[in-house]
């Protein structure tokens, strides 16, 4: 009787990660062998919104908690993309950017176009806006 409803919520779930632990799983791999300048793909709700960093290009920071529970700080350029507005903690967040590994679970990078045309292009979605 309850198998369905479980199924049910299963499928709520997964859909609520998209691309689901795939991703997760190569950003733990990355992170388990400590390999950095990768692009990656994922989604997390975040965790904590941090102070942006302003020493030299300016930078939103926020962490994200993936399905798998790892942690990522996102970093995402300001002077060369709109802020994600009204960010708040429990905020879905997607991302598609440069992956850099630290011992606190890593950080994704270039979530960004690049006016100079040299590097794959990032983005991140948040209530159904994408910003790059």
């Amino acid at each position: 009787m309850f198998k369905p409803l479980i199924l049910v919520l299963a499928a709520v779930l997964c859909g609520f990660c998209g691309v689901g632990l795939a991703a997760d799983r190569s950003i733990e791999t990355a992170y388990r062998q400590q390999q950095s300048d990768i692009q990656v793909k994922g989604e997390g709700r975040v965790i904590k919104v941090l102070p942006d960093d302003t020493k030299g290009s300016q930078h939103q920071r926020f962490i994200l908690k993936l399905a798998s529970g790892q942690t990522l700080l996102i970093a995402h350029n300001i002077d060369l993309a709109p802020r994600i507005a009204d960010l708040q903690v429990g905020d879905h967040v997607r991302f598609y950017g440069e992956y850099e590994w630290n011992a606190k679970g890593g950080v994704v990078h270039w979530t960004h176009h690049d006016p100079g045309g040299r590097h794959v292009g990032g983005w991140l979605q948040h209530q159904g806006r994408t910003y790059q």
